[in-house]
């Protein structure tokens, strides 16, 4: 696999604790939405246990000018190098990576069910998908505590404007501690609230990421419903 050394463009906060760091794309570099890639600092400031390297999901769209990351800022040497990172500061990339990619039968619908920082490979699938306007119905199901901590949320709500197979349902589960206005769903992501949207639970491909608590509820209420373990697939975010 290359290994590439990109120079970081920009850098912005994206949600409450969340920050966006935009990348020069290499010549001829191609990824699938959805895959992940290495990125090595090179020469940081200071090291700690747990290294200078992160496996990150590409945030953006294949289409899209730049390589895009997302990540929940914690108090860790890599992040904290990452968040004073100057613009035309390089990286090591080590990518693609990974296969939480859309499925190719157009007939099969795909359903997301993320939250939190999980949210990073599907924005990369739903703005392709939108872009490419593809025929598969996608639906996304995005829990967070409050809008504010909900990275991409304008984004996954306004794609429905331009393709009409794409569904978005947001939720937040603790409304009581935000600032904002909220006409979305509440509480965590469950059967019944599937049910609003998915006549039969058993048909779609299922596409889970975020927090292993999560995934492991998500992974319970669907093989409560009867779906078939070959239609689920997953991946952690642990802590990122």
């Amino acid at each position: 696999m290359p290994i590439y050394k990109v120079r970081l463009r920009r850098k912005q906060e994206i949600a409450a604790g969340t920050m966006a760091f935009y990348f020069e794309k290499p010549q001829g570099f191609t990824y699938k939405a959805g895959q992940s890639a290495d990125f090595t600092l090179i020469n940081p400031a200071e090291i700690d246990a747990e290294g200078d390297t992160r496996t990150l999901s590409l945030a953006s769209a294949p289409y899209e000018s730049d390589l895009m990351l997302a990540t929940r800022m914690r108090d860790t040497a890599f992040k904290r190098v990452l968040k004073t990172m100057e613009p035309g500061t390089e990286v090591t990339l080590d990518a693609p990576r990974g296969s939480f990619t859309l499925h190719h039968d157009v007939d099969i619908p795909a359903v997301f069910l993320t939250g939190g920082i999980g949210v990073t490979p599907v924005r990369s699938i739903v703005l392709q998908a939108v872009h490419d306007q593809v025929p598969h119905r996608i639906l996304v199901f995005y829990s967070n505590r409050r809008p504010e901590d909900a990275a991409f949320l304008d984004e996954l709500m306004e794609s429905h404007d331009t393709n009409p197979n794409y569904t978005f349902v947001g939720t937040m589960t603790r409304m009581k501690e935000s600032s904002r206005k909220w006409h979305g769903e509440t509480g965590f992501i469950s059967k019944a609230m599937l049910l609003k949207s998915i006549d039969d639970l058993t048909l779609p491909i299922y596409y889970i990421d975020g927090p292993p608590v999560m995934v492991n509820a998500m992974q319970e209420i669907l093989g409560e419903a009867g779906v078939d373990d070959k239609n689920i697939r997953t991946e952690e975010f642990w802590g990122y």
